[in-house]
């Protein structure tokens, strides 16, 4: 069974920073991409940054390019987002998800940028 168990959210001021976790089991880890997608209220699922298997390619929306950053470790069965100079914009919920699009979604990590 797949299982994606984040954390690492929280309530920040803007500005601030956070890194997010999700440790991963069930599958071949190494073997898939894997996603960070988040959900705002009222708005539609986000694809915020992804990585390649290896974590040699990765890629950001532009909402978040230059402030996010994905990485991995494989022998941990983990990715993390390390997110700096947050904005009132980026409060969801955060998940990460092996396919794209998701079938099913985690409980996912709530993050709440305001001051």
């Amino acid at each position: 069974e797949v299982q994606l168990v984040e954390s690492g959210g929280g309530l920040v001021q803007p500005g601030g920073s956070l890194r997010l976790s999700c440790a991963a089991s069930g599958f071949i880890f190494r073997d898939y991409w894997m996603y960070w997608v988040r959900q705002a209220p009222g708005k539609a699922l986000e694809r915020v940054s992804w990585i390649t298997t290896g974590g040699g390619y990765t890629y950001y929306a532009d909402s978040v390019k230059g402030r996010f950053t994905i990485s991995r470790d494989n022998a941990l069965s983990t990715v993390y987002l390390q997110m700096n100079s947050l904005k009132p914009e980026d409060t969801g919920v955060y998940y990460c998800v092996r396919d794209w699009p998701p079938a099913i979604l985690s409980q996912g990590t709530q993050v709440t940028v305001s001051s």
